[in-house]
């Protein structure tokens, strides 16, 4: 009895740890999908940040800070003199920008990012005059005010700077408020489409096996990236309806084979269903150095020459590391990774070995390079 009990718990922990490993592949469809037209909307506009510490434009240089100002005041009725040149020291210029969600109501506060577009030093202590935020159709659809929060420090003097940060970007919370709403349909008439995060034709499909396993009959996909949904027509369970829909779970199917190269900053990053075949790899680091040694040559004592300054150049050529490497397939991510390993590259020359991998028919996967 005792032998078939541990049995028992030992059969019972191993299915749980089967079906812990299949949740936590299993995703929501909100999380690989979206709703067709339910979607943010960019808004941008210009405004003027006061109240700085002396860190403002320089407002010889950026002449649309002093025009701005002006405009600013002969709107609240202060008119000055033509001609007048003012000499502005806490006033930036800057780019205000926002992020309309979906369904955004009149009166709904939005958070601002305040970006300077002169030459301030720091929008650090400013304050943000009334500004308004418009659409891709030149509408207005917010207005945004208040303190802008800079996250850092900056301090200089004698010649010395140190700056903690990014001072010439700030941010409001809640500093938008929205004035004018977007129309957001979800759905038209009976049908909800879902549109895929990326075109993969087996996914979807699971979406719409998933969908159906829970509601037969609702769901069809139009082709590898959209997915049509009928959806009931009152508001209310429409979105209930939704709601239950993106929380169900599906397992993706494994995505292509592919590797992404940064030339840049050297990265490289493959999934997991990268492989290798067999291949014979060489690679071999060619530097070159030059150095310079500065003399005087001196003329004897009566010679009648001059001392000049010499440079003696040396320049030396030096091959590094150009064995011939046996890599051997791989069919795992782990093999992969070994295997390129054993050639002893840097990120740098894994750049070059994985193209020329790549060119040769070794490398079974998509390489991209960004």
């Amino acid at each position: 009895m005792r032998k078939t009990h541990r049995f028992l718990l030992v059969a019972m922990w191993l299915l749980t740890a089967l079906l812990v490993v299949d949740a936590a592949r299993a995703e929501r469809i909100k999380d690989l999908a979206s709703i067709a037209g339910v979607r943010n909307n960019q808004l941008v506009g210009y405004g003027i940040v006061v109240g700085l510490d002396g860190s403002g434009d320089q407002t010889t240089q950026t002449p649309f800070t002093v025009q701005s100002v002006i405009n600013m005041l002969s709107n609240m009725g202060v008119n000055l003199p033509p001609g007048q040149s003012l000499q502005l020291k806490n006033v930036a210029a800057v780019m205000v920008t926002a992020t309309l969600p979906p369904f955004a109501r009149s009166g709904q506060q939005i958070d601002v990012t305040v970006s300077s577009i002169g030459n301030a030093k720091s929008l650090r202590g400013g304050t943000l005059i009334l500004a308004p935020l418009k659409g891709a159709d030149g509408q207005v659809y917010a207005l945004a005010q208040g303190n802008v929060v800079v996250v850092g420090a900056g301090a200089s003097g004698a010649g010395s700077k140190v700056t903690i940060n990014h001072l010439s970007v700030g941010r409001i919370a809640g500093g938008a408020t929205v004035e004018r709403e977007v129309p957001t349909p979800v759905g038209q008439g009976d049908f909800v489409h879902y549109e895929m995060n990326g075109t993969d034709f087996a996914t979807t499909q699971k979406v719409v096996e998933g969908i159906n396993g829970v509601y037969p009959g609702s769901a069809a996909a139009l082709d590898g990236r959209l997915v049509r949904v009928r959806a009931p027509l009152d508001a209310n369970d429409r979105v209930a309806f939704l709601g239950r829909v993106g929380d169900i779970e599906i397992v993706p199917a494994q995505v292509a084979a592919k590797v992404i190269v940064n030339s840049r900053t050297g990265s490289v990053v493959m999934n997991r269903t990268v492989t290798i075949e067999n291949c014979a790899v060489a690679h071999g680091n060619l530097s070159v150095s030059v150095t310079a040694e500065n003399v005087v040559s001196q003329p004897g004592a009566f010679s009648g020459g001059q001392t000049a300054a010499v440079t003696n150049a040396q320049v030396d050529i030096k091959q590094e590391g150009g064995g011939l490497a046996s890599v051997r397939s791989g069919a795992s991510l782990a093999d992969v990774v070994k295997a390129l390993n054993a050639i002893g590259a840097n990120p740098q020359d894994l750049i070059a070995i994985l193209q020329a991998m790549k060119s040769a028919g070794a490398l079974r996967a998509e390489l991209e390079v960004i």
